[in-house]
């Protein structure tokens, strides 16, 4: 539910309010003013009319209008010894008062024209040979309404400031947003292309092979283990499609229960043992990073089960200060191939990506992968 604005927002502008008042104000003061010099009433009536004119011009013409204002407190300070009662001194402070809070106008030049006016109304009771602590009152007076003025000044500079600075942070966190969208629609992309050149590339392989073998040498057995091969080649890709889209729709499993989810499925369709943990406190990673260390986890499994079958295996995950690894470990077998193929390559370079590294290699006796990130 959107927030009522306060009373004389919803009457008018505040701005508005204050000048409409010392209208009002200006009005009143020359209506009860006894004054026999006409001297006098003419330096009230082009205060009053200076006044008017900041009044009129103060929204179109900042710059004009607070230099008739200037001078609607200016003249009147200068009279006051001179005046028959306080009426000019009310003049005077009404627009010194409003001049204050003229954001367009800077503060040295508000500290200025205050100045002015207390040293014309001061030397003008002198002149007239009124008391120095008569004269000090009005200036008391002038410069508690400029002090009033600047407060309420500074309050409307501060309010500017924290629009504009809410505003910049809005925009910071839109083309924030929009980054963001945009970097994850590239991983997305390169994520599928990546699954399409390499499933598509070996399916369009094997069935080449299949046709040669059919064509050339009537090969029925060799062709149809090409086919199949094509079929599991295309199910292997269908799944890698299926996991890039699942990171487009934000769905991805937390990173420890996606490696969870992949030994538990190898070792159901291999037969094998394949244990799982994770240590230390997991912290947030991005969506690149958890489908990368999960791609990997399964290149490391099928890995496993293609070139040491029957051997255990064991996959660990370690959460650090600023750093997350992922090792698979199997024992070498009797077909273990001691090289690095396409697969583990891709994986690589798509952990790079990443801002990770892969290592790769026999030791101890075992074939391991280590997969290492820095958050």
């Amino acid at each position: 539910m959107p927030k009522r604005p306060a009373l004389p927002d919803t009457i008018a502008p505040s701005w508005l309010v204050v000048q409409l008042l010392g209208t009002l104000f200006v009005a009143a003061t020359l209506l009860t003013a006894h004054e026999p010099d006409p001297r006098i009433w003419a330096a009230y009536g082009v205060s009053s009319a200076c006044w008017l004119g900041f009044v009129v011009l103060a929204s179109r013409l900042p710059k004009t209008a607070a230099a008739l204002l200037a001078v609607a407190s200016t003249l009147p300070a200068a009279i006051v010894g001179w005046a028959g009662d306080s009426s000019a001194i009310v003049l005077s402070v009404i627009a010194l008062g409003r001049l204050a809070t003229l954001t367009s106008v800077g503060v040295g030049a508000i500290l200025g024209i205050g100045l002015l006016d207390v040293v014309l109304a001061v030397g003008s009771h002198l002149l007239v040979g009124d008391s120095l602590p008569d004269a000090l009152s009005d200036a008391g007076v002038m410069l508690l309404l400029v002090l009033i003025g600047l407060n309420r000044r500074q309050y409307e500079v501060q309010a500017r400031q924290a629009e504009a600075l809410l505003e910049q942070t809005r925009f910071a966190q839109a083309e924030h947003a929009r980054a963001a969208a945009l970097d994850e629609r590239t991983r997305i992309a390169r994520e599928i292309h990546d699954v399409l050149a390499h499933s598509l590339g070996a399916l369009g392989v094997q069935l080449e092979l299949a046709e040669a073998l059919l064509a050339e040498r009537s090969d029925v057995d060799g062709a149809l283990k090409s086919v199949r091969r094509s079929r599991r080649l295309a199910a292997d890709g269908l799944v890698e499609a299926r996991n890039a889209v699942t990171a487009l729709r934000q769905d991805i499993r937390p990173l420890a229960d996606a490696l969870a989810a992949a030994a538990a499925e190898h070792a159901t369709d291999h037969g094998v043992s394949v244990s799982f943990a994770a240590e230390g406190e997991p912290e947030p990673l991005p969506s690149a990073v958890v489908v990368a260390l999960v791609g990997i986890a399964r290149e490391a499994l099928t890995n496993a089960g293609k070139h040491a079958p029957g051997e255990d295996i064991r996959m660990r995950l370690s959460h650090e200060p600023g750093v997350v690894r992922l090792d698979v470990r199997n024992a070498l077998g009797e077909f273990t191939r001691t090289g690095e193929g396409f697969g583990l390559a891709g994986m690589r370079e798509r952990l790079a990506l990443a801002g990770g590294t892969l290592e790769s290699g026999p030791e101890d006796g075992h074939w391991r992968v280590l997969a290492e990130v820095r958050s």
